[in-house]
């Protein structure tokens, strides 16, 4: 059963770098801060695939803050790109 936690926990490692190659290029900065939420998500599952092939309950609430994080950021991203600090970051100026 292990292995096939090990297994999955490297197919979202796949993921990550997939998602950082999103983060390096671009083109905007919704397509990055996408990169990087999907990075933090599939970090947050490696983390809870791996506390359950290592029975290691605390690592658990390591996954849970860094989905905390990631959600944060999301939001901190739409308001610091948006002009009025409430809209959307890809709306034309009127």
């Amino acid at each position: 059963m292990n292995e096939l936690l090990y297994g999955a926990a490297g197919l979202l490692l796949l993921t990550v770098a997939a998602s950082l190659v999103r983060v390096l290029r671009g083109p905007t900065r919704a397509d990055r801060m996408m990169g990087a939420q999907l990075s933090a998500t599939a970090g947050v599952a490696v983390l809870m695939l791996l506390a359950q092939a290592q029975a290691l309950p605390a690592v658990l609430d390591v996954a849970l803050v860094l989905a905390l994080l990631a959600a944060l950021a999301t939001v901190a991203f739409v308001k610091a790109a948006s002009r009025d600090g409430a809209g959307d970051p890809e709306e034309e100026a009127p």
